[in-house]
């Protein structure tokens, strides 16, 4: 039994799978039943299964079991963009209608300059005027950045994986949140970064986890969103903010801190108290708009360097147009009015969201543009999720945010910033409604 390989059980299940003798849906026994049927050590069971959830065929979700995946042969329970045809309850993208004639009004003052901005190459530090205007933008409270560590990506995903890059040679670990942003799960894998879970409570992740886990196998660094975490919507106090920063000058680890969600909230970053121990992102798509954006990282001093060579090699730095007119949106007040209007715009469709699910059970800050929704036990989170595609509304199950395979709470995302209001109100009542009907609930044309 010492000696059994894990490997070829697993091929024996993906070949019932393909055979049609495990279906998609089909439960798989508990661990411990599989092993004693299959003469194997409950070890060896527990391998099998983390190899089938690694091949993308089964979906464990805690507390319910490990399932054959209904949509075999996808690499997220849910497709990464949705159906043209489909509400948008993926994506946290709002566009308020200001947003056209900024757009319009910045490129027509660019006027020909738009032009030498386009055909401009700039490097990773973009041009003086651009680093300091950022420095002024993101300053906050107590967080006054150095223009000099200032430095520009192509958009706050591409800031993430050159941060990330230079923390981590591949085969080295990054601590994170267990459930967390699926972009920088890509990213990690991408990179050949493993990603660490650590403990989270009601403010985010727990310092003595961080301890924990490094002393157990040292990591190379962290992952974090203390603000409006992203799924569940997180957001860290003051005192839990400073002991982070002070678990980091005590490792010396370096924190990457995504503060895309910052501007929907009052708090200062780990960044402010932990100056030469966390690289700030952010980025102006969620401020602005996506579609002519620049991300922004803000370096310790000595990383400068390392960051701006990672920028570079990756091919992730900003373009001419989006930085000058990015620079334009951040100095002249633009980008800070759409802030403050999104900020009402969160909070507005917040509150609808809670008042169509009311009864059932929701989490998340009040202020996000996304809320997290424990289902009912009548559901497992992607048949849900595939239930309410069916019915025309594209949304996340917990498992395309869950770090480790099988460990998925039983809950989606929704993200409530893209539709029209009238539309999120519709949609939510149709959720509200299969939420409470449970899987067998026909498709009602």
């Amino acid at each position: 039994m010492a000696g059994t390989d894990y490997r070829g059980i697993a091929d024996a299940v993906a070949a019932e799978i393909a055979a049609g003798t495990l279906r998609p849906g089909d439960r798989l026994p508990p661990q411990r039943d599989f092993a004693y049927a299959r003469g194997i050590a409950v070890s060896t069971a527990s391998r099998v299964y983390a190899e089938l959830a690694r091949r993308g065929l089964v979906l464990g979700e805690v507390g319910r079991g490990t399932y054959i995946r209904s949509d075999l042969g996808a690499p997220e329970p849910i497709q990464a963009e949705p159906p043209p045809t489909a509400l948008d309850l993926q994506r946290t993208m709002s566009r308020l209608p200001e947003q056209e004639d900024l757009l319009a009004e910045t490129l027509a003052g660019l006027g020909r300059g738009a032009v030498e901005a386009a055909l401009t190459l700039h490097g990773p530090a973009g041009t003086p005027q651009a680093r300091a205007v950022a420095a002024r933008f993101l300053a906050r409270g107590d967080f006054s950045p150095d223009p000099a560590g200032i430095l520009f990506a192509g958009n706050g995903r591409q800031g993430l994986a050159a941060a990330l890059a230079a923390l981590a040679p591949p085969g080295e670990r990054v601590g994170c949140e267990p459930l967390t942003y699926p972009v920088i799960k890509g990213i990690a894998a991408r990179l050949g970064i493993a990603l660490v879970p650590l403990s989270v409570d009601g403010e985010g992740v727990r310092p003595d986890s961080i301890l924990q886990a490094h002393r157990a196998t040292p990591l190379r660094g962290l992952y974090l969103q203390p603000t409006l975490q992203n799924p569940l919507g997180l957001t860290m106090g003051p005192e839990r903010r400073a002991e982070i920063a002070a678990v980091l000058a005590q490792t010396g680890l370096v924190a990457v801190e995504d503060a895309v969600y910052g501007f929907l909230r009052d708090a200062d970053p780990i960044a402010a108290r932990a100056p030469e121990h966390a690289i700030l992102v952010d980025s102006l798509s969620k401020r602005v708009m996506p579609g002519l954006t620049v991300g922004m990282i803000v370096s310790p001093p000595a990383l400068v360097g390392r960051l701006a060579a990672s920028v570079r090699q990756g091919g992730w730095s900003a373009q001419g147009l989006a930085l000058a007119a990015g620079t334009c949106w951040m100095g002249d007040g633009s980008a800070a009015r759409l802030a403050l209007a999104k900020r009402r715009d969160a909070a507005e469709r917040q509150a609808l969201a809670r008042a169509c699910l009311a009864g059932l059970t929701v989490a998340g800050d009040e202020a996000a543009y996304h809320l997290w929704l424990e289902l009912p036990e009548t559901w497992r989170a992607e048949a849900y999720a595939a239930a309410a595609l069916r019915r025309g509304i594209a949304l996340i199950p917990a498992a395309s945010f869950a770090v480790s395979p099988g460990h998925a709470p039983n809950a989606v995302r929704l993200a409530l910033a893209t539709p029209a209001r009238d539309d999120l109100a519709r949609a939510l009542a149709t959720l509200h409604r299969l939420a409470l009907a449970g899987d067998d609930d026909p498709v009602v044309e």
